[in-house]
């Protein structure tokens, strides 16, 4: 929450640039499946899914900016504001979950192992998990802001972008290690394109819920 500033002031300019590998996802999940989409920004992955037949879908951001942007590009999709640390579902209760460039804005592991925590608990047993996010780099440019920001942050691969908003590239092992009880299906090391059109390297995997579920 801490960044919301941020994300609601730049919400009617910002393009994501993450893209949703389809034909990948679609060996997994069904056209009638409930999707939920973790920090969903204006709705853009939703929206492809939807102009690609999917209709049971939802999204949820904690920027009420990008909410109300998704709202007015795409009235018909179920669009929500993400209030506190919760996902506001039953346990259970989603078929799979998308979670794109989210982890790259959340700089604590322990923000993300709660993340994941809550997005296991809404899933079925057997759910799929959609990760597309951020590597750590070897470049002059980010080796050399990883190592100023640690000494701010506590966490190598957290910086400041000039513009306000804080975010992290990761190591492969932490994201194995958060994504343990999630059985890989499929995984990519990629370059990709960041928000402010930098290249980077990236990932995406899919998983199948298969670690034991935390209840609290």
């Amino acid at each position: 929450m801490e960044q919301l500033e941020y994300w609601n002031s730049v919400s009617e300019k910002k393009e994501f640039t993450s893209p949703l590998i389809l034909e990948n996802l679609a060996k997994y999940i069904k056209k009638d499946s409930r999707i939920l989409d973790v920090g969903c920004g204006y709705g853009r992955t939703l929206e492809e899914l939807y102009q690609n037949g999917y209709r049971n879908l939802v999204g949820i951001d904690f920027s009420s900016g990008m909410i109300e942007r998704g709202k007015r590009q795409f009235p018909y999709l179920d669009l929500q504001i993400k209030e506190n640390d919760k996902i506001a579902l039953p346990d259970a209760s989603v078929d799979a979950v998308i979670l794109f460039a989210v982890l790259t804005c959340i700089r604590t592991n322990e923000e993300q192992e709660q993340l994941v925590s809550e997005i296991k608990r809404v899933l079925k047993p057997q759910g799929i998990l959609y990760v597309n996010d951020f590597l750590l780099n070897t470049d002059e440019r980010n080796l050399s802001r990883y190592e100023k920001f640690k000494e701010i942050y506590g966490v190598y691969g957290v910086f400041e972008l000039p513009e306000g908003a804080v975010c992290r590239h990761h190591d492969e092992k932490w994201i194995r290690q958060l994504l343990r009880d999630f059985s890989q299906l499929d995984y990519s090391c990629v370059t990709r394109t960041t928000m402010n059109g930098h290249q980077s390297n990236g990932f995406y995997f899919i998983g199948k819920l298969t670690g034991v579920k935390e209840h609290k």
